[in-house]
């Protein structure tokens, strides 16, 4: 299993939500690229990036520091957050990003997302956010009314490979996954889950890794401290 550890960018910023809720936004470190080297350094081999306001209206004045992330520390990135055609997906790959997360678009408009694999395969993946189980857009605040098993099954349909799993009532609360959540989802697809929100100690990477679940992002635990990257690291790759 690997460890994906998290920034968020909002306003250019590397900042924490809870919950998905922008009025908690709170600044956590004062510059991705040294966030980046940062967790370069502990072994990380990719690095999950957000961008908040590309979410939650569409814009992205975030670009700029993810390409600057990239170009100046060789990180491998994944990026989510406000794509929502082919065009911005062409976009996110020009600034160097290795995965393309789809989020609200692909419940809106799931052919854009059987579109974006059948062109760039393993590059494209799909975030999944749910509250009580069903699925929500517009950076978590609208309700699809959808299933997020029903919803897995249909993404690898369409021959996505990578599923991003977040139950918002996890995330930044440091509580641990949705388990339950996660050993349903990994029973009933195929294709590699990636666990997100509320990832917090050593003990529940084990337990993500032992379910067969492929990668965890780790967020808040990384920038209270409670949790080491170095050691989730080894952990999630069965070394501690």
């Amino acid at each position: 299993m690997r460890i994906l550890p998290a920034i968020d960018l909002h306003d250019q910023m590397c900042v924490r939500l809870v919950k998905g809720d922008y009025a908690t936004a709170h600044k956590v470190a004062e510059d991705a690229v040294d966030t980046a080297k940062a967790f370069l350094a502990a072994g990380a081999e990719q690095i999950h990036m957000v961008d908040l306001d590309g979410a939650k209206d569409g814009t992205h004045p975030n670009y700029p520091v993810v390409r600057r992330v990239i170009e100046q520390t060789g990180a491998a990135v994944e990026l989510g957050g406000g794509i929502r055609t082919m065009e911005d997906v062409e976009r996110v790959l020009e600034l160097g990003v290795k995965r393309v997360i789809i989020g609200s678009a692909a419940v809106k408009n799931p052919e854009f997302v059987k579109e974006a694999c059948e062109k760039y395969g393993d590059k494209i993946a799909v975030g999944i956010d749910a509250l009580h189980g069903t699925v929500r857009t517009e950076g978590w605040i609208k309700d699809s009314g959808t299933d997020y098993i029903a919803f897995a099954k249909l993404m690898e349909s369409y021959g996505v490979k990578t599923i991003i799993f977040t139950d918002i009532d996890k995330d930044g609360m440091l509580s641990g996954p949705n388990f339950a959540q996660l050993q349903a989802l990994r029973d009933a697809v195929s294709c590699g889950i990636v666990a997100s929100g509320g990832v917090s100690t050593l003990e529940d990477i084990a337990k993500l890794r032992d379910m067969g679940i492929e990668e965890a992002i780790a967020g808040k635990a990384v920038y209270t401290g409670q949790l080491d990257v170095k050691q989730a690291i080894a952990v999630a790759a069965g070394e501690a």
